[in-house]
């Protein structure tokens, strides 16, 4: 079975990545707009919950 919590942060990590491709107001050179930091923000917020949960697995 497939791990929800990955599959939402990836889901995250395309929505932004599928946004800043379209949006001419998101660079690398300025900051992002209302939209993509709200994007990016939820896909760092996935991606720190699924690392810290890899990072407390037994054995790590």
């Amino acid at each position: 079975m497939a791990d929800d919590l990955y599959q939402r942060y990836q889901a995250a990590h395309r929505a932004y990545q599928t946004h800043t491709t379209a949006c001419t107001h998101c660079t690398s050179d300025s900051l992002n707009c209302p939209a993509g930091q709200r994007l990016f923000e939820a896909f760092a917020r996935l991606q720190d919950a699924y690392l810290n949960r890899l990072n407390q697995r037994p054995g790590r």
